[in-house]
Order: C-alpha cells, then sequence, then structure tokens
C-alpha cells in the first residue's frame, strides 16, 4: 500500500473528507490529517471533541480485497495497530470493543470505520482519533479521558506517532490480506485486550441494556457475551466494564 497524506490545519472531518476523496476515486493509502475538526463524529453520529492541538485527527482509505464478511474486522485491525503504536510513546495500553483505546480505565482514543461506493468498488474509511493533551479537554471529559501529555507528562510528538500509527495499520492491513489473516487479527485483538474474555461488562444494544461476562469474538469480530439467557452475540453497542465487578456466579444468573 502507497501512503500519501494529506494535511489540513482544519477540516469539518476528517473521515468526510477522506470518504469525499474515495468517492472522487483516490487510491487505497491516502491519508487524512488534520490540526482541527470543527464536525468531529464518533460511532453513532456522537461529536468528537476535536480542538486545535488538542488531537491527533487521522483517516486513511482502504480498499479491501477481502470479504464483505470479514469488513468488521478492519475495526479491530485498526485497534491493534493504533494499540502499538501507542505503546511506543504510553505504558498499559488497553482495548475495549469495539473501537476505544484506553489507559488506566480511561479513554486515550477512538475508531470509526465508514463505507461507501465508489466508481472503483467499495471503499473504506478508518479515522483514528487519539488524545495528544488533555490539559485543554473540556472539564466534564477530563473525568473520562487521558492523554499522552498526561500519561507521560511531556509534550507529545504528534509527527512521530502519525508514522508509527501508518507504520502498523500498513503491516496489519497486510496480515488481514493475506489467508488466514483474519484468524490473525482476532488473536491479536484478544491478546491485547483486558475486555475480550471474562470481563463483567453492561451492554447497550438494540434499546436493551445487558449485563454479562465476555467470551471472547466470533469469526466476524462480533462480541460473544455470556448472560442468564445464555450466550448471545453482540454485533453493535457499547461496552463498560461494571463497577464494581459482580461475581460470575451473579452475573451468569442475573437479568440480562
Amino acid at each position: 500500500m502507497e501512503i500519501r497524506i494529506l494535511r489540513f490545519d482544519a477540516v469539518d472531518s476528517t473521515n468526510t473528507s477522506a470518504l469525499r476523496h474515495a468517492k472522487q476515486g483516490a487510491d487505497e493509502g491516502l491519508v487524512i490529517i488534520a490540526g482541527e475538526q470543527t464536525v468531529g463524529r464518533g460511532r453513532f453520529g456522537r461529536n468528537w471533541y476535536s480542538a486545535a492541538g488538542s488531537g491527533l485527527y487521522f483517516s486513511i482509505i482502504l480498499r479491501p480485497a477481502i470479504s464483505l464478511t470479514h469488513l468488521p474486522l478492519l475495526t479491530l485491525m485498526a485497534g491493534v495497530a493504533a494499540h502499538d503504536a501507542l505503546e511506543e510513546f504510553v505504558q498499559d495500553v488497553d482495548l475495549k470493543w469495539v473501537n476505544d483505546l484506553l489507559v488506566r480505565g480511561l479513554k486515550i482514543g477512538g475508531i470509526l470505520a465508514e463505507t461507501t461506493e465508489t466508481a472503483r468498488g467499495l471503499a473504506v474509511v478508518i479515522g483514528i482519533g487519539i488524545n495528544l493533551r488533555s490539559s485543554i479537554l473540556p472539564p466534564e471529559l477530563r473525568q473520562t479521558a487521558t492523554s499522552i501529555e498526561k500519561e507521560t507528562g511531556r509534550q507529545p510528538d504528534s509527527s512521530a506517532l502519525e508514522f508509527t500509527l501508518i507504520r502498523y495499520l500498513s503491516y496489519f492491513y497486510h496480515i488481514l490480506g493475506e489467508d488466514n489473516g483474519a484468524a490473525i487479527i482476532r488473536e491479536e485483538w484478544i491478546k491485547r485486550s483486558s475486555f475480550a474474555n471474562g470481563k463483567s461488562v453492561t451492554v447497550k444494544t438494540d434499546g436493551r441494556i445487558l449485563n454479562g461476562i465476555t467470551d471472547g469474538l466470533e469469526a466476524d469480530g462480533a462480541l460473544r457475551l455470556i448472560t442468564g439467557s445464555g450466550i448471545l452475540t453482540i454485533r453493535a453497542g457499547d461496552v463498560e466494564m461494571l463497577r464494581p465487578a459482580g461475581d460470575a456466579s451473579g452475573l451468569m444468573h442475573g437479568a440480562d
């Protein structure tokens, strides 16, 4: 994959910009990086705080030659890549299904994957936001978020983070395209996530709130959840660790 970078002082959203370029025929490997997003987006249309200087706002166009059933694994692939890139700058990075990057239980980054049909076929845009400085975050976010600056006590080198992230994305994207790539990406994600197995969690999905214990991933990257009603497959939703975590037997027989 040949990487080409377009840099902007500010855009509406790096994902929105990348989707526009994809529809115009841009090649795989085009990266959009902005110093600020005026309409930053997260999952389910949520706002993503994107003030100038506070984060890395990064999106890449992919044109994957993989099965449609494996497309959800692109988010997990990006999570693995972002995890390993971050670990070159901070310690104890964790992955929370499906798209959150955590340090000490606090959110340091997130991933948003979006698809669009183009004249050249399906394109996937992977957006990655990483908090560089939490000192300029709004007070309400400082309770649940952290940053490279906060974790290290040093000014983050955003250029070094960008190129480290590109290196890991290229590496794991290549693996995903191999014959056994889907299984490898699932395994690599599970290795890096404390949420993958045996974690007591609450999941908000399809208007329901479920309590259960995580039990690994399905072939397409969906989360398996053990509840009192049996094993459920979660393909979309918000996962939060139960605080305080109940014991396994209590959750196994509790209401879902």
